[in-house]
Parts: structure tokens; sequence; C-alpha cells
């Protein structure tokens, strides 16, 4: 039986190791190539034999793996990607769907085993988690937040006023206010600014390109 071609996208080396690790021990899969940026990726998929594609979301300079991956699925329609990540950005679940990513899979909390969720991937089955994994966040976590918090949260991490925000969601600067007072109450923060880092550091907003 022909074993199944493995690419590998991730920043860091450590963890490109370690998927190769699992690989190369799995008996199905055999690696193909590894790209360390989106770039790197879109180059080795044309150049090599893929079948499957492990995308890293987060990576170089703010570089989106989700963008990358819609990339590939506009060139090499057949190619199937996990997408793989560590963060809690629930906007990264729906828009992975929306492009046609296969399977989604968190690095740290999902219950299913990298290789489990490839073996499904390439059995015809989409692997998704209902939802990000719960972060702790000063007194709250990120599941306690509602979408429409989470929407002024990302925003903030932008570094955008009240008023910018205010604009950009369509609704009144009282409003984005009332949404930030909510999640200082919440998590006990002492300002928008401590807020803002703190869902940053800890992967729960991250916005990218």
């Amino acid at each position: 039986m022909r074993k199944i071609n493995v690419i590998i996208v991730d920043d860091q080396y450590m963890a490109r190791q370690l998927f190769e690790l699992y690989i190369k021990s799995s008996g199905r899969y055999q690696l193909a190539g590894t790209a360390s940026s989106g770039q790197q990726a879109l180059s080795l998929v044309q150049a090599v034999s893929a079948d499957l594609i492990l995308m890293d979301i987060l990576m170089p300079d703010g570089e989106n793996g989700l963008e990358t991956a819609a990339r590939i699925k506009a060139i090499r329609p057949w190619i199937r990607i996990i997408a793989v990540t560590s963060m809690a950005e629930a906007s990264w679940l729906k828009r992975a769907r929306e492009i046609g990513i296969e399977s989604f899979w968190y690095k740290e909390s999902s219950k299913e085993t990298i290789l489990e969720v490839m073996d499904c991937t390439m059995n015809g089955d989409s692997v998704y988690p209902d939802q990000p994994p719960k972060v702790k966040l000063g007194l709250s976590s990120n599941t306690e937040f509602t979408q429409r918090e989470l929407e002024v949260l990302r925003l903030m991490t932008r570094g955008m006023s009240n008023s910018s925000i205010a604009g950009e969601l369509g609704i009144s600067e009282n409003t984005v206010k009332s949404h930030i007072q909510h999640m200082l109450d919440k998590t006990g923060y002492k300002n928008r600014t401590e807020l803002a880092i703190e869902a940053r550091i800890r992967g729960i907003v991250v916005s990218i390109p």
C-alpha cells in the first residue's frame, strides 16, 4: 500500500521535529517536505506530491496559515489540510470551515492525537472541536465572554480606540465602553490596556492578516 505523503508547515523547529517523529513512526505516512512559512509551503506543494498538510496558523511576521491554506486549496484542491494551533482564537474555527480545511487540531488540548486526526481526515471525515479550549483570563476565562465581547477585545488588541471599534462593528461608542467594562468586571483587570495585553498573550484573541 502506498504511503500517504505529508507536508509539515510550522515555524517552530521543535514542532516540526515532533510531527516528523510521529509520521516516521506511523508506518502509514511519509514526509514529503517541511516549510517554516506560508510562502515556502506554497512553493513546496507545487514541487512535490502531497496528500495531506499539517498547517500551523500563526507563523513568522504575523503570516496567516489559514490564508495560505486557502491559496493552496485554490491550486491543489485535492490536498487535505489539518489546521494546527495552540491559540484559543475562536474566529479561526469559523474561518477554517469557510476555506474548506478538512480538520482542526489544538496542539495542547485536543482529546485526539494528531495521528488519529490524520487518519480520520484521510478516511474522509472532518474533525473539528466544538469550541476553543478554555483559557484562564484573570478571574474569568474565554468561554465566559460573549461573541460581541470577543469581537471588541480582538479590535482592542490592534490598539484601536473605542470610537474606531464602534465604527468597525457598527455600534455606538457607549456600547463599546459597556462591553469593555463587562470584561473588566469579569476578569478583574484594572484597565483596557491590561485586558488587551493579557488576552493577546494567552492567545484568546489574535489578529493576523
